[in-house]
């Protein structure tokens, strides 16, 4: 892989006024991705590893990816315009005569949730991370404060 990304986790979700915040980031800066109520359940769910009653779309998605010999190899987080995030899902599937690699387009959202699900790899475009605000300082006052991220 280059070296224009840089590796990331989902460091703490947390309820916000629209939605859901996902701080998203590693030792040297962490960065906020706003989300839909439901989804930042989801990937909550999935990092707890919370079993759920009937599967959801992305539990969906993963059978069929495992029905194909589909895993998800990683997610990357590419760049921000006018206040939305882009991503690509980074597939792979393995047979008996090759190995194929398949990049797909995908909101930020459905990628964090699949790599929670599969405990895959996160990465982050470096130009991307270099443009967003820090949100260390908010993360860390967050948890001191006893309100820990899920």
């Amino acid at each position: 892989m280059k070296n224009d990304v840089v590796p990331v986790h989902i460091r703490g979700i947390l309820p916000a006024n629209s939605g859901c915040a996902l701080f998203v980031g590693n030792d040297e800066k962490v960065f906020v991705i706003n989300v839909e109520p439901q989804m930042g359940k989801a990937i909550s769910d999935f990092l707890r590893d919370v079993p759920k009653e009937r599967p959801l779309t992305h539990d969906l998605m993963q059978s069929v990816f495992k029905g194909f010999g589909i895993s998800v190899e990683r997610v990357v987080i590419t760049e921000l315009k006018n206040s939305t995030y882009f991503a690509r899902l980074i597939l792979s599937q393995n047979n008996e005569v090759a190995r194929k690699i398949v990049e797909i387009d995908a909101r930020p959202s459905d990628c964090l949730a699949l790599a929670a699900a599969q405990k895959c790899k996160i990465y982050v475009s470096k130009s991307l991370f270099e443009q967003v605000e820090d949100m260390s300082e908010v993360l860390d006052k967050i948890n001191e404060g006893g309100s820990e991220p899920e």
